[in-house]
């Protein structure tokens, strides 16, 4: 079936599924990516570790085992969580006013860990490897002020992509009291994981609660990550972008990696 841009195939098959899929399947590339790709482990982190997602995260793919290395022995810290991207990124902006774009929920999953080292060290930068990466730690504040607007809720948490443009207490709460909120729930519900189904949607007018700035590749015009992109340097980013093409950069999955940053 067929509804607003999305197909629902149904299949039948004998044996365990994702071996069916390895077997007969081919690597979803994205559509700019036209050759076939022989190993499948050109297309993947070097840190990727749980099946469930429809692309890599393209920007991390710049990060090899001996620079994770590197990095780690400069005394950075380094963590992961999962985000299964899902077809909504790849999706282009093709409504005349962003507020009827509508964005596809993932699926993400944070460590009690994880949330525990941000809220411990709070005036640390955090620097997100991929949009993907970003969307979850922020999707990861907004889940802690629903959880203090509604300290029962239950399962698997819901964010939507608007809530944090018209949650009532947006602008007041910090980011150590929605850290607080999510541990004081994960603690409440004996649970290890924060697991919940993000659609935020990061606008131009969008202000970061966790993340202080980005790695990420070049990505194509008419893209919702484009949008998250200016919500971090402003307007900025036409500069950059015209700066990329005169120069030849490289865009898209296999492309330049790039690091920006808010002046503030």
């Amino acid at each position: 079936t067929v509804e607003e841009g999305n197909r629902l195939i149904r299949f039948e098959y004998e044996g365990i599924f994702e071996e069916v899929l390895d077997k007969l399947g081919e690597m979803p590339l994205p559509p700019y990516i036209t050759h076939k790709l022989e190993d499948k482990n050109r297309y993947q982190t070097v840190y990727a570790s749980t099946n469930g997602s429809v692309a890599a995260p393209t920007a991390g793919l710049h990060f090899t085992t001996d620079l994770i290395e590197e990095l780690k022995s400069a005394g950075i810290d380094i963590d992961y969580l999962t985000l299964h991207v899902g077809l909504g990124t790849f999706k282009p902006v093709s409504e005349e006013f962003i507020e009827d774009h509508n964005m596809h929920s993932e699926r993400i999953v944070i460590s009690k860990q994880l949330v525990e080292k941000l809220y411990h060290n709070e005036n640390k930068t955090v620097i997100p490897v991929g949009t993907t990466s970003c969307r979850s730690l922020e999707s990861l504040f907004w889940l802690g002020v629903k959880l203090i607007e509604n300290p029962d809720l239950q399962g698997v948490l819901n964010l939507d992509q608007w809530y944090p443009y018209t949650a009532p207490l947006r602008d007041k709460v910090g980011k150590k009291e929605s850290l607080g909120a999510i541990l004081n729930w994960l603690d409440k519900n004996n649970e290890d994981n924060v697991e919940a189904n993000t659609s935020l949607m990061i606008t131009p007018e969008y202000r970061c609660r966790i993340t202080d700035a980005i790695i990420t590749n070049f990505h194509q015009p008419q893209s919702t990550l484009l949008l998250l992109i200016s919500s971090i340097i402003g307007d900025k980013w036409r500069e950059v972008y015209e700066y990329a093409l005169e120069h030849d950069f490289r865009f898209l999955s296999y492309g330049d990696s790039c690091f920006f940053y808010r002046k503030s």
